[in-house]
């Protein structure tokens, strides 16, 4: 008699065991990578070759594909890849989620507890954080392997439930219904890893043989595409079309796949693939020897290895079709002004997400420094576009504080390294300072307004003082722009005796403005104005030392 309670609570505890091991294990594996996953995938993607390569060593390294197929969409969606450097890296992240499944088909159930104690007693009494990470994903690998063995033994009497049976002589004798059952499945969980190591519980209790469970292994493949495509929603087009390739390269390799399994020829080729050219497991000698959760991890290594191979000369052809299926928008081509480096995506990794905020905030001063040369052309010529961009420039600059403060407030929810939490208190610090800057530069518009309606002119010594500031104030928040994205000492002592010299001259100035009045050579509307922009040049001078100060961790 089968205790359908007893196997149900099995099945879902130890589900839930084996995804919160794989996601525990995950999310220790990325923080250890920290924001080494973000330049790895940045710069080792120049060809689809070497996109494939970096997606399979960035998968291999924090074992999660959907973690990585979610940072290449917000990388895309951030316009730092292209969607061709996104397609190979997406093929290569379906061979590095192969380990997984890998570990998984050795039998390590017997020493599930031992190993969640040699990690929870590094997490808890290291005192030490990267040693406490690699004890996380210790006790991940332990509660994976615990949860195998309880869904296991849960689930052995399966074999004898009719239903159950039926169904798997229905996906023997039609390989699509098991396609489907596999790609519901993992879009459920969302976790492909998940549902493949129940996969192979399910064979190795046997519940399923082996033709029967290839059918579902390709359905996995396509379920856990849809993780991304979900992610994509919100996003640009480029992003979009990153994910649609993820599921059109997973379902054409299926398509390609079942057909040669079912006739017997991908399975004559998996064997001489184990027997002759790849053989990974030590100790073993054939496809024989091989237990049957590692003869799935071996189809699903040959499957992802075999289809990428196939596809990646075609990764132009597939860039094309997507873009054929996803057209450019009017949105995403004329609406410049919003942030594009942030995206919440990433904050699951809060070092790329810093990262990415840091990207943002120089972007902001980019803005910034271009909102200073057109307030200073519009003191000068006056011209309405000036004033009209000076706004837009304004108001785009105060939404990126917002944006980016509120991202980092986000980031920093998450347990932060030392480093890690200076940086987002930097990174606040600038911004704060970076907006104060435009609202600066928008006082100058204003200045001009004025002096404008007041019919305000200076003497010509006066104009030479004001050009001189102008020049120095430009330089030092050029300076302070290479100080923040070099972090260079140099130019940051550069900045400091810029702000002095700023002091200095305003000090020097305001005498000399002095000296006119009493000469009658200017008025007191044309000493006002020029005081002002004095002030206001100066004040500029001593946030770009706050900023550098931050920038190379001085407090300000």
């Amino acid at each position: 008699m089968v205790d359908y309670q007893a196997m149900t609570f099995a099945f879902l505890g130890g589900l839930a065991l084996l995804m919160f091991g794989l996601k525990f294990m995950s999310s220790a594996l990325q923080e250890v990578a920290g924001d080494k996953m973000r330049t790895i995938l940045e710069k080792g993607t120049k060809n689809p070759i070497r996109g494939a390569l970096t997606g399979m060593a960035a998968t291999a390294l924090i074992q999660s594909s959907t973690a990585t197929t979610i940072l290449t969409v917000g990388l895309v969606n951030s316009r730092l890849l292209t969607l061709k450097q996104a397609i190979g890296v997406i093929m290569g992240a379906n061979i590095g989620t192969t380990v997984t499944v890998y570990l998984i088909g050795f039998n390590l159930g017997d020493y599930a507890l031992p190993i969640i104690a040699a990690g929870v007693i590094t997490y808890i009494f290291v005192d030490n954080k990267k040693a406490q990470l690699i004890g996380q994903a210790i006790t991940g690998i332990g509660l994976l392997f615990f949860g195998l063995t309880i869904l296991g033994d849960g689930l052995a009497p399966l074999k004898d439930v009719p239903v159950f049976a039926n169904l798997m002589l229905s996906i023997e004798d039609n390989a699509v219904l098991g396609v489907l059952v596999g790609a519901i499945f993992t879009a459920t969980v969302h976790s492909s890893s998940a549902t493949i190591g129940v996969l192979q519980e399910l064979a190795y209790q046997g519940a399923i043989t082996y033709h029967q469970a290839v059918p579902i292994l390709c359905g996995d493949n396509i379920g856990t595409t849809v993780t991304a495509l979900l992610v994509a929603i919100g996003t640009g087009v480029v992003a979009k079309r990153a994910a649609l390739t993820h599921f059109m390269f997973n379902f054409i390799g299926s398509c390609l796949f079942l057909p040669l399994f079912v006739s017997g020829i991908a399975e004559k080729a998996i064997i001489f693939f184990t027997n002759y050219l790849l053989i990974l497991i030590p100790g073993s000698v054939s496809w024989d020897m091989l237990n049957i959760k590692l003869q799935i991890a071996q189809t699903h290594l040959f499957f992802n290895l075999s289809n990428t191979l196939i596809q990646l000369p075609f990764v132009a052809v597939l860039a094309y079709i997507v873009t054929k299926i996803i057209p450019d928008s009017k949105k995403d081509t004329e609406d410049e002004m919003k942030t594009i480096y942030i995206d919440k995506r990433f904050l699951a990794n809060p070092s790329v997400a810093l990262s990415q905020a840091t990207r943002e905030t120089l972007r902001m001063g980019d803005i910034t420094v271009e909102a200073f040369t057109n307030a200073m052309g519009y003191f000068v010529k006056r011209e309405k576009h000036q004033r009209k961009k000076g706004e837009q420039l304004e108001e785009f600059i105060n939404h990126m504080e917002r944006e980016i403060t509120d991202y980092i407030v986000l980031a920093s929810e998450s347990r932060l390294s030392k480093e890690d939490s200076y940086q987002s208190f930097a990174l606040l610090q600038c911004i704060n300072d970076t907006e104060s800057i435009a609202d600066i530069c928008m006082n100058i518009i204003e200045l001009a307004d004025y002096a404008d309606r007041h019919q305000v002119s200076f003497s010509g010594e006066a104009l030479e003082e004001l050009e001189q500031m102008v020049e120095l104030t430009k330089n030092t928040l050029n300076l302070t722009m290479q100080v923040a994205r070099r972090r260079d000492p140099a130019a940051a002592e550069q900045v400091k005796r810029n702000e002095e010299k700023l002091d200095e001259l305003q000090r020097e100035y305001r005498r000399n403005h002095i000296r006119r009045l009493n000469e009658h050579i200017c008025n007191g509307n044309n000493g006002a104005v020029f005081l002002d922009i004095l002030g206001n040049l100066e004040r500029i001078s001593d946030l770009c030392r706050n900023i550098a100060g931050y920038a190379i961790g001085e407090s300000a």
